[in-house]
């Protein structure tokens, strides 16, 4: 097939990714050239993926304004924005692609001027008013998401999503490396990941904490003292860092679509302690790959972090090996592309 991929030109895609949506359009490019499918990936200027057909447009000026702030109010219009979204349309439109793979959650982005088939992937759930309004124009069909739990979340708001796409990561080899009594709380610095909460759990299990990640929403502060500050780390760094951790801990504050995070860590064999929102009891497979604690429970998230402590890396890695591989995501998007263009 002849694939255009549109990712949000509101980031660049980097090896050091601003979130698990950025991540898994990178994966989902490279992977479906690899099967030889001729694939366009539409993207905004900076962006590096090694092995995927660029098509940039430049960086929007309004993009900073229009990043989603989970829990906080939603972005104002972004002309720049939706110009940059119509260049990617029309570059689409000249290449001739037969079916578009949309991931910006951008309003603009759920219009279809090109005509050709299309599935837009909703990252996230709806909290952004434009881009509900925006969805209910759009066919179940063209709909998917990346867990049930964000799936109902949508269907809450009397939208149905005909497709669950589940995000997967790449099986990468890190094992052999040794492990140290340390948890790692990784991803974006923003309030809804819950970073305040993860360090106190840790306290609270007397485990170090090291914290991996760049400052996303620039109005949130959090007290890192007595951390270790690993920065941003390229996507291969941190699962090494995973390697070498004794759990990765998810305190998530919101519904998290899915938890790339979370999967990246048992892949890696690391046991994951999380808080049961959102898609994370999917990714975790409770009791074997980690353990999940009551939402906002700090408590009851430091005793999953001392019964993660137990588990066997090898069947931690296992189970994500069977459940979270990139390959089998890779399947259900060829799946579901092929069905539309049919």
């Amino acid at each position: 097939m002849e694939i255009a991929v549109l990712a949000s030109p509101v980031t660049p895609l980097r090896p050091a990714q601003a979130g698990g949506a950025q991540s898994m359009v990178a994966d989902l490019a490279l992977g479906l050239a690899r099967r030889g499918h001729h694939v366009r990936l539409h993207c905004t200027a900076g962006s590096v993926v090694p092995g995927v057909e660029l098509m940039t447009v430049p960086a929007p000026l309004d993009a900073a304004a229009a990043l989603v702030m989970p829990g906080g109010v939603p972005p104002p219009p972004a002309p720049g924005v939706s110009a940059a979204i119509d260049a990617m349309f029309e570059a689409i439109e000249a290449g001739k692609a037969d079916v578009v793979s949309q991931h910006a959650f951008d309003a603009a982005a759920f219009r279809n001027p090109s005509g050709l088939p299309i599935l837009h992937t909703l990252h996230l759930p709806p909290i952004v008013p434009a881009v509900l309004e925006a969805v209910r124009a759009v066919r179940d069909s063209s709909l998917a998401t990346v867990s049930a739990g964000c799936s109902r979340s949508w269907l809450a708001q009397g939208i149905r999503v005909a497709h669950l796409l589940p995000n997967g990561v790449v099986d990468m080899d890190v094992q052999g490396v040794s492990t140290h009594r340390c948890v790692l709380i990784a991803g974006r610095i923003s309030p809804e990941k819950g970073i305040d909460h993860a360090l106190a759990a840790a306290r609270a299990a007397g485990v170090a904490a090291q914290v991996a990640g760049g400052r996303y929403d620039p109005a949130y502060h959090v007290d890192l003292d007595g951390a270790k500050r690993l920065g941003e780390l390229t996507r291969i760094e941190l699962r090494h860092v995973m390697a070498s951790s004794a759990v990765t801990v998810c305190a998530a504050r919101w519904d998290e679509p899915f938890g790339l995070v979370a999967a990246e860590a048992q892949m890696a064999g690391c046991p994951v302690a999380a808080y049961a929102r959102g898609g994370l009891p999917e990714v975790i497979e409770d009791g074997v790959s980690g353990f999940l604690s009551d939402p906002d429970d700090v408590t009851g998230l430091a005793t999953a972090i001392t019964k993660c402590l137990s588990l066997d890396r090898a069947s931690v890695r296992s189970s994500a090996r069977r459940r979270l591989g990139l390959e089998a995501a890779l399947d259900r998007y060829e799946r579901v592309l092929g069905e539309l263009t049919a």
